[in-house]
């Protein structure tokens, strides 16, 4: 695979200069996570590579969403008049979730045990964090799936941005304060999702079937949970954090536009993605709902990285992310109809924001590894003889 400098020299010399600075209340996270996986940590091996947990850990998620596509493509099998997703499926999704929740708290704890701590691991981390949210969001998808006892694929897709905006935030909080402030909701997502995959497991589909109180059903509850802690916990916190750092002078980019440009990526890749929702002549999103959920989630991630390469190096965030562009041609031949076949044109493209985020993971990975003089999955660096 050939490689691009993708970082700049003024980013690598920022690079040279960063400091881990991040904030963690949330009592979940300090009082039972961080105790259990100081536990946890005292067990690995010493020469076990940070990033490598790290990998490990995203992969496992990567796993539970090629398991529940095998499955349940289409986010079928969950209704009523379908075949269910075998029970083994649902415990080995929950175990898999809760592993790969451990390995993300647990990685930084290795690198700090190791004395290994690296702006590469940090920079690792936060980005394949960025696009697990789209695995774990569809993965838990087909608990209660399409259908009258279900959730609509538009539904979902809403939903879906709900979380990556909310997983945003926290880095442009760090954008413009230079303190990573660790947003409540993801502990108790990450605890409460796992539990539900194995209570699912044991009582099986049908229990989500009935309804809570009238017709408020279990489906309800869990979207209304996701939306109102975005909009009560996570974005009133973040902006308060951001407020707090105007009114003490320390915040770093005083200018309202300079502010809010790193939102201007991720809310046109909104924009253009939901044009294709609203405006396709054959319902791209009822037909492909995965595809589809994969394509816009990957995009994502790729806009959030760039994001975090520029709060990490304290320099201007890029105001528009170049794949935006070919996104909207793309999109722009399906809406018109220039492309009959939407479901190829969706593969094809969905395929190429894959190969194009793997290329520019690759390649970061490899600059600041070159950079810094250390190996990403090891902890040293091999002999260049």
């Amino acid at each position: 695979m050939a490689f691009y400098d993708y970082v700049s020299k003024e980013q690598l010399a920022g690079f040279d200069k960063y400091k881990y600075s991040a904030v963690d209340s949330n009592p979940l996270s300090v009082y039972v996570m961080h105790p259990f996986w100081n536990s946890v940590v005292k067990i690995l091996p010493t020469w076990l590579a940070p990033n490598l947990i790290t990998f490990t850990g995203f992969m496992f998620l990567v796993l539970n969403f090629l398991m529940l596509a095998f499955y349940d493509f289409q986010f079928i099998a969950s209704a009523q008049e379908h075949d269910h997703v075998p029970s083994w499926v649902w415990f080995a999704a929950g175990l898999f979730n809760f592993l790969a929740y451990t390995l993300d708290g647990v990685d930084g704890k290795q690198a700090r045990r190791t004395n290994s701590s690296t702006p590469l691991g940090e920079l690792f981390d936060h980005g394949l964090d960025s696009w697990a949210c789209i695995f774990f969001v569809t993965t838990v998808y087909s608990i209660f799936g399409r259908g009258e006892t279900g959730v609509s694929v538009a539904t979902l897709y809403y939903i879906l941005w709900v979380v990556l905006f909310s997983f945003i935030l926290s880095h442009w909080e760090k954008y413009n304060t230079g303190i990573l402030f660790l947003p409540w909701g993801y502990d108790a997502s990450q605890v409460t999702i796992s539990i539900v995959y194995i209570v699912t497991a044991v009582v099986g589909v049908e229990t989500w079937y009935n309804p809570i109180l009238w017709h408020f059903h279990y489906r309800d509850m869990f979207s209304i949970m996701i939306v109102a802690c975005s909009f009560t916990v996570t974005l009133p916190m973040s902006l308060y954090n951001v407020l707090k750092a105007y009114r003490t002078k320390t915040l770093k980019h005083s200018n309202l536009y300079e502010a809010f440009l790193p939102f201007l990526s991720p809310v046109l890749l909104f924009v253009i993605s939901t044009v294709w929702v609203v405006f396709s002549p054959s319902q791209i999103l009822e037909l492909q709902p995965r595809a589809y959920y994969l394509m816009v989630g990957t995009a994502f991630a790729n806009v959030t990285c760039k994001l975090i390469v520029c709060q990490m190096s304290n320099t201007r965030c890029h105001a528009l992310s170049w794949l935006l562009l070919p996104m909207t041609g793309v999109v722009g031949l399906a809406v018109t109809g220039v492309v009959a076949n939407e479901t190829m044109l969706l593969y094809c493209w969905t395929a190429m924001v894959i190969l194009a985020h793997i290329h520019y993971g690759v390649s970061v990975v490899n600059q600041l590894s070159d950079h810094f003089n250390i190996f990403a999955f090891s902890l040293k660096k091999p002999n260049s003889d």
